[in-house]
């Protein structure tokens, strides 16, 4: 065996072999790294990165690649749970889900090599490719396609907040359509052209990654200017928010939302600093946790994209100039292939180990981040009461109202219709839709305040027959016309005739509100405005 592998080395010193003793087709030839040496083509044994890291590299990567199987687990409960599991204890969302999924794409680039345990190299000096090893080709075709994925979801993600904080849009069925045409169709599309024009090879351990052919065009700069993107419009959500936070600091009016003008009412430009931080405010205490994944993985991305460029460009370099590491090879040589004794020098040629195990850890970790942020608390017992399920107990027959919880359902204190069509109808004002609502929408978190739906058929309290009220409204308030319908609500106000009493106004004189209430036994109360508060519920 000594004196075949001394056959090959034709002439070069060791560790190097001669780039003439081996075939030129099989595996990926452009991988090879090699220098000319008088007449000789000397070759630097594969997997180079056994060469140029210490030998705690392969540890570091395994780890990274455990990390990954964890990410995979906790993506796997994400999307079983949206499955199986009804809307109200998952809160799923079209752009949750389908950004998981890129996270699964990515974390299968790099399962699929520890579970395959593949050979990176063709021969003593050749690294193998796509085409010459199927788990090379199938790693590095989801780690690319899940990266592009994860890039143009989060940056969906950007753009759907946006709109709703900034130019207070509905991002409703087009949009969604938008984004899955948008969100699946370029990393398709991506994929396939950097497959064809730079392809994939064992070039940083076990997992196949782009080549250096025409990488910059078909993939990172594309890659980059999306993130880029992302991070543009997320910053701008950002400065839109801090300057209505300013803007509401100098505002001393105590307006409300809702004026009750049927076209404008909800438009930026009648909108008070107050009203549209209160809005601003809504949306980003429901959206915290879509802000914060998509500053992680953009995070990730931009630096692993900057990272291996700097390695590739490296190796680039090399190749077209040998005497930069003309003092690395020249200490192999001297001796004998001993890499640990010239170890200061390739650091000078290559990325540091600690900084390619904080990006594999980074990108590894993604599953985790997915977790902590888009799960909730509510999917456990949600599971908890499906398995009970199964037990055979039966569920005790209650009206529908009387089945909400009132700390966990917001719509319970405004008797909101549990349809999801109808509840769709009245939380969405008319005034900012264009078109027939159909399909799920995401929720107006501009829209005017839910207005009152009473239960006519709802027997979850006692009711007092209407026939036994006797209410002589005459008697009791002569001073004020007698209301024309059975539950009517009068706002008396000096110097306005027409006010919205559920919408929100502004009050600049002092009002007594006065309800009417035929269907109860109490007496009639005279309410002041309190200016304390930002909604009057009548």
């Amino acid at each position: 065996m000594s004196n075949s592998t001394d056959d090959l080395r034709g002439g070069c010193l060791a560790p190097f072999f001669n780039e003439a003793m081996f075939p030129t087709t099989g595996g990926h030839i452009d991988g090879r790294l090699c220098s000319p040496l008088g007449s000789l083509s000397c070759c630097l044994p594969c997997p180079m990165t056994d060469w140029a890291y210490p030998d705690s590299f392969d540890a570091a990567t395994g780890a990274a690649n455990w990390i990954n199987v964890v990410g995979m687990v906790c993506c796997a409960f994400l999307l079983i749970s949206w499955i199986v599991l009804p809307v109200e204890r998952t809160h799923r969302h079209y752009l949750s889900i389908c950004l998981t999924c890129a996270i699964v794409l990515m974390n299968l680039g790099f399962i699929i090599p520890l579970a395959g345990k593949p050979e990176q190299c063709f021969n003593q000096i050749t690294p193998n490719g796509m085409d010459s090893s199927s788990i090379c080709a199938a790693s590095g075709a989801f780690l690319l396609a899940g990266g592009w994925a994860g890039v143009i979801w989060v940056f969906l993600r950007a753009l759907s907040l946006h709109l709703q904080i900034c130019w207070q849009l509905v991002v409703g069925r087009n949009y969604m359509w938008f984004s899955q045409t948008l969100g699946w169709g370029i990393p398709i599309i991506g994929l396939i052209i950097l497959l064809v024009f730079s392809g994939v090879s064992f070039r940083f351990g076990a997992t196949c990654h782009i080549n250096h052919e025409n990488s910059l065009a078909d993939f990172w700069i594309p890659l980059l200017v999306f993130a880029g993107l992302t991070v543009i419009i997320q910053f701008a959500t950002f400065g839109y928010c801090i300057k209505v936070y300013l803007a509401s600091l100098a505002d001393s009016s105590e307006t409300t939302e809702g004026s009750g003008m049927p076209s404008y009412s909800n438009s930026i430009r009648t909108m008070t600093p107050r009203q549209a931080y209160r809005r601003v405010r809504r949306v980003i205490q429901l959206q915290w946790r879509g802000i914060a994944i998509v500053l992680i993985i953009i995070t990730d991305v931009i630096f692993f994209a900057v990272i291996f460029v700097f390695l590739d460009n490296t190796v680039e370099k090399i190749k077209d100039d040998p005497s930069i590491s003309l003092p690395w090879a020249a200490c192999l040589i001297a001796y004998e292939g001993d890499k640990h004794k010239c170890l200061d020098e390739a650091n000078e040629l290559v990325v540091s180990l600690p900084t390619v195990t904080a990006v594999l850890i980074l990108l590894a970790m993604n599953g985790l981040w997915i977790l902590l942020l888009l799960g909730r608390w509510s999917m456990v017992t949600g599971w908890i009461e499906w398995f009970g399920s199964f037990k055979g107990e039966k569920k005790e027959f209650v009206s529908v109202d009387a089945r909400i919880e009132l700390k966990n359902d917001p719509r319970s204190y405004e008797m909101l219709s549990r349809d999801p069509a109808k509840a769709e109808q009245v939380l969405t004002p008319t005034s900012t839709l264009k078109s027939p609502m159909n399909g799920r929408k995401t929720p107006d978190y501009f829209g005017q305040t839910a207005q009152y739906q009473p239960h006519q058929r709802s027997f979850s309290a006692p009711r007092a027959p209407q026939q036994q009220v006797h209410w002589d409204t005459m008697q009791a308030y002569e001073n004020y016309p007698q209301p024309p319908a059975p539950v009517q609500t009068y706002v008396y106000q000096q110097g306005y005739e027409h006010m919205n009493p559920l919408g929100m106004n502004r009050i600049e004189k002092e009002e007594e509100v006065i309800a009417y209430s035929p269907s109860s036994t109490q007496s009639p109360v005279t309410r002041h405005p309190d200016y304390s508060r930002d909604h009057v519920f009548i």
